[in-house]
């Protein structure tokens, strides 16, 4: 009795030690909350995957040099809910992104807003309400089918 105790005892602090690091992956403490950086910039990656959807893009920074940044957008079933799908994006799109930015200054960060070259305005999925423009994801709903699943840009319509 008192070793099946033991073992109990041991697993239970092993999954409390190993599931740690799960709760902080959804925490903020890389990002910089109070400052949002707006960019405009060319899409040349869109992955709609989960846990979380990525957007790469290039932007010239005030030297004219091309920063390639990676900006995090949250998991499909919340974009949907915010009026995205996976073709709401594709490579060569000239979008205005507004980020909060990780406070490491790396060239990465979490989509607040994206502007789409139709003016119309997403927000990036987390926890924020779903856009006031009317339309959301270019007049689809995002339930139509394949709205949901992995995908690269290389898989959009042609």
């Amino acid at each position: 009795m008192k070793y099946r105790f033991s073992m109990v005892f041991a697993l239970a602090v092993g999954v409390l030690i190993f599931s740690a690091p799960l709760f902080a992956h959804h925490g903020t403490a890389a990002l910089d909350t109070e400052k949002n950086l707006t960019m405009k910039g060319t899409v040349t990656e869109w992955f709609w995957a989960n846990p979380h959807c990525f957007i790469q893009m290039d932007v010239k920074d005030d030297q004219g040099q091309m920063i390639h940044w990676v900006v995090e957008t949250s998991a499909p079933p919340s974009m949907i809910n915010s009026g995205w799908t996976k073709q709401t994006l594709k490579p060569g799109d000239q979008v205005t992104v507004t980020v909060n930015p990780v406070k490491s200054g790396r060239t990465v960060g979490r989509v607040v807003e994206v502007v789409l070259p139709n003016g119309q305005k997403l927000n990036g999925g987390f926890g924020s309400p779903p856009p006031a423009t009317g339309t959301q994801g270019g007049g689809n709903s995002g339930a139509e089918a394949g709205s949901a699943g992995g995908s690269k840009s290389g898989n959009y319509p042609k």
